[in-house]
């Protein structure tokens, strides 16, 4: 299936901006809301393009399969819940990802029976797509990337998520920084988190830019 050419645009960037949270009685998404709408605005304001979708819309999953095909930036914000995703993103992917499967999103699972040298998941049709996490954790800055924090154990948050990265990367996307607001129910720095919040999108942008420029570059090339 032919794809969409992102290197040869002119105007801004496509910005898919998927908002993952579930709202509980005892979180109501607030945090996340305004994350997703300062992004949107961030965005907005570069010139860009938006699609948005939260989880409790009413899913098209053909549409949203061609939501991600669109995208130049595939920017997920979302609470981490139970060391993963909410369960309304697991069946969102369940249902467009599977979807996607077609040659749309990726190639099957990369392999053939015509050529056994062909390596499991790396079939993506997403080559020139990117991607970046912002996620919001009850759990302190301080329980990540040290030996001594005895549950985490020196992990860090991307490795926490490397289930979503692998998600990503099965579809040959490309990744960007990470960010998180970490201690949100328990010590939460809001307006701290806002203004790390606005450098980071700063540098996403300039991050995205670059990178589809070098894709525009080796393209050109071959």
């Amino acid at each position: 299936m032919m794809q969409p050419d992102h290197s040869t645009r002119p105007d801004g960037r496509n910005i898919f901006l998927i908002n993952a949270h579930q709202p509980y009685p005892f979180s109501k998404g607030e945090l996340n809301r305004t994350l997703a709408d300062r992004a949107r605005r961030h965005f907005e304001s570069q010139g860009d393009t938006v699609r948005e979708t939260a989880m409790q819309d009413t899913i098209d999953v053909d549409g949203e399969v061609e939501h991600h095909v669109w995208a130049d930036l595939v920017f997920l914000q979302m609470p981490v819940n139970w060391m993963g995703v909410p369960w309304t993103f697991k069946r969102y992917m369940d249902l467009v990802y599977t979807a996607g499967m077609d040659g749309r999103m990726c190639h099957g699972d990369g392999r053939t029976r015509r050529d056994p040298t062909r390596q499991y998941g790396l079939g993506g049709a997403l080559t020139d797509v990117h991607y970046a996490l912002s996620l919001t954790l009850n759990a302190p800055e301080m329980a990540f990337n040290d030996p001594t924090q005895r549950f985490f154990a020196g992990m860090s948050v991307d490795q926490l998520l490397a289930p979503m990265h692998l998600n990503f990367k099965f579809f040959g996307m490309q990744p960007l920084e990470t960010f998180a607001c970490h201690d949100v129910m328990k010590n939460p720095k809001i307006a701290d988190d806002l203004a790390r919040f606005d450098g980071y999108l700063t540098r996403l942008s300039a991050a995205t830019e670059r990178s589809m420029r070098m894709h525009a570059t080796a393209g050109a090339a071959e």
